[in-house]
């Protein structure tokens, strides 16, 4: 069986008749084999070049012994921190521990240092001081300028100078970590490698021309938030592979470059990529600890494109993935499918299709192929392009074939539907059709807000389009003789949003009769928009002012009041109303969220909500105080 994945052992090596690696590859999660998870997927890409890859996984960083256990590497050292920011994985937005990490064997936590891609490249360093060291994924991708640290609450450095890294990659980095690898192979010097997209690079010597950007240097984002939110939106404006320039930061005496981002992938580059002799599982020496969670959710999932238009603020997969989709063909979804059911575990449910977004099957109009995404227009969010090409055809065809196969059961649609796309589409038949074959109870969608001016900050859809889709839904399933669910997510705490706009939500979570489970808090991880926005109190894109709720009593009170039903959480609820200035809330009226604090038995209120005329038991020392919580 251990022949089947990639090498994590000098056993291994050994059985292949190898006596150096051409890359070891520092991984902070646990190794799966599956294209879900970045080494895995890196690592298979490079093995089908020939090149001989080994992983050390979630290395004790104590000291720098345990990075030497497969040797030297021949070309260069690759360090990722998994597929989370290590800082994420490890800490809540109340900046409390996690007791759990998916990505660890058995959902261990504490497997991985802080900022483990830092600490795994200074220990790779350590060990051998002449072997490049190439840094990606995710932690690295979105922390590769100067950029606001949530759990530091400070500006730092790009993780290029803090890491001491050669090259960065960044984004989906099978172009340019291919690329990079044949460099190296070829005898080229890092500094031979500048031309390379998709890469950062450290200098003191930036190649300044018309085809460049030069943004406020480090010093002055760190001092300045105006220079922050200007630093952020000449980034944000330039990550564009057709017409994006190459950006430059000053930090101290050196230059922090970016080559613009990768072209995207082709249809023919990604089937081959996820047609790679992928396990799907993981690696054989996790079986004592029970496995690796994580691999739970995306086993029987297919990936059929990356990239996203929608514009969620919140969220940096524009920023990593871009905003240009990327899809597989349908025969190399459906050969992965037919692979499926003969695996090991298979029910005879395929548990999603999709990527960042299900139903963004095709890139938003053609001219993104020629020409990019626009720079100051958005495909879809608080308005929707009249250019936005909102076919589901093809879409659907897709779901027909998978769910036609022998041995498929049901065909599960899980990774986020946008139902402002499926409204633009007018498309009522594809509500009908994912209700009847894709929906097992519940499906889960994300309005994140019902106030205008939050959902705009937001990069969201207003309330109206939610209620819109909600009827089609249901109408959907009242045809279908089902009983089945929407299951809002909202979101406590994003910029913009004050105390009387989370009692705003509460008020419309008690109007439809809607009691969410998991709220989330808004997390102001690295990269994304509205991290920005938390981090200045500015918009970047407008320069508008921007409120924020910092402390976290405020945080507090708009998580409990979309669960103002709890018991749990009626003393900060109270507290919410009354600062919100909306005492008319407490009370016994239909309208109310909470009762009083206190009231006397027999003292209970009549249908309009007054209360009613003492009980004659009263006085007598029988009646006893009831407390609600």
């Amino acid at each position: 069986m251990r022949e089947k994945f990639l090498v994590t052992s000098r056993e291994d090596m050994e059985r292949r008749g190898w006596d150096q690696l051409d890359f070891v590859y520092i991984n902070g999660d646990a190794y799966v084999d599956h294209p879900g998870f970045a080494a895995a997927l890196i690592g298979r890409v490079l093995e089908s070049r020939g090149y001989r890859v080994g992983i050390i996984s979630q290395p004790d960083w104590h000291s720098a012994e345990p990075f030497k256990q497969l040797g030297r590497p021949r070309l260069a050292a690759l360090i990722t921190a998994g597929n989370l920011d290590s800082m994420l994985n490890e800490k809540t937005a109340a900046k409390k521990f996690r007791s759990h990490d998916s990505y660890s064997p058995g959902g261990e936590a504490g497997r991985r240092p802080e900022r483990a891609t830092i600490v795994y490249a200074n220990r790779m360093r350590e060990a051998y001081k002449d072997v490049p060291i190439i840094i990606g994924g995710i932690e690295a991708s979105l922390r590769r300028f100067a950029h606001y640290d949530y759990w530091s609450n400070k500006v730092r450095h790009s993780i290029l100078l803090d890491s001491k890294a050669d090259i960065l990659s960044y984004g989906m980095g099978e172009h340019s970590v291919v690329e990079i690898a044949d460099a190296l192979a070829e005898g080229k010097t890092v500094a031979e490698m500048y031309d390379i997209r998709g890469i950062c690079y450290v200098t003191s010597r930036p190649p300044i021309s018309d085809k460049t950007v030069v943004c406020p240097s480090y010093e002055e984002v760190k001092a300045d938030k105006l220079a922050f939110a200007r630093a952020f939106k000449m980034q944000y404006e330039e990550q564009d592979p057709f017409y994006g320039k190459t950006l430059i930061q000053p930090s101290e005496n050196r230059f922090v470059v970016q080559t613009p981002p990768a072209l995207p992938l082709t249809t023919e580059e990604m089937d081959a990529i996820y047609e790679l002799p992928f396990q799907r599982r993981w690696h054989p020496d996790y079986d004592a600890a029970g496995g690796v969670p994580a691999l739970h959710e995306v086993q029987f999932s297919l990936t059929s494109q990356r990239g996203c238009f929608g514009h969620c603020h919140f969220c940096a997969i524009a920023s990593h993935q871009g905003r240009i989709i990327q899809h597989r063909s349908h025969e190399s979804l459906v050969r992965e499918t037919e692979r499926m059911t003969h695996l090991p575990g298979f029910k005879g449910y395929i548990h999603d299709v999709g990527g960042p977004t299900a139903n963004f099957r095709h890139v938003a109009c053609a001219k993104q192929l020629k020409d990019g995404a626009c720079r100051n227009r958005h495909c879809i969010g608080s308005e929707t392009c009249p250019n936005l090409d909102t076919s589901h055809d093809d879409y659907v065809k897709l779901l027909r074939e998978i769910r036609s196969i022998k041995g498929v059961k049901k065909v599960f649609v899980r990774s986020g539907l946008r139902y402002d796309y499926v409204l633009a589409d007018h498309n009522k038949a594809f509500v009908k059709e994912l209700c009847q074959y894709h929906v097992s109870g519940q499906l889960k969608v994300a309005p994140e807000h019902v106030v205008k001016h939050v959902t705009d900050l937001m990069g969201k859809a207003d309330v109206q389009a939610f209620l819109k889709f909600k009827d089609w839904f249901d109408e959907a399933n009242r045809e279908l003789g089902k009983k089945q669910y929407l299951v809002p997510y909202f979101m406590s705490s994003h910029p913009g949003c004050t105390l009387k706009d989370a009692v705003a939500l509460a008020e419309f979570l008690r109007d439809t009769h809607m009691q969410p489970e998991q709220v989330q808090d808004f997390i102001p991880t690295p990269g994304s928009l509205s991290t920005a926005m938390y981090y200045t109190g500015l918009n970047p894109l407008t320069g508008e002012k921007v409120y924020v709720a910092r402390r976290p009593e405020e945080k507090q009170m708009q998580r409990a009041l979309m669960q103002y039903k709890n018991p749990a959480n009626y003393d900060i609820v109270y507290k919410a109303l009354c600062l919100a200035g909306r005492r008319d809330l407490i009370g016994y009226g239909p309208k109310c969220l909470i009762a009083p604090r206190r009231h006397q038995a027999g003292r209970r209120p009549d249908k309009a909500g007054r209360p009613a005329a003492p009980s004659r038991r009263q006085g007598r020392g029988t009646a006893k105080t009831r407390k609600f919580r």
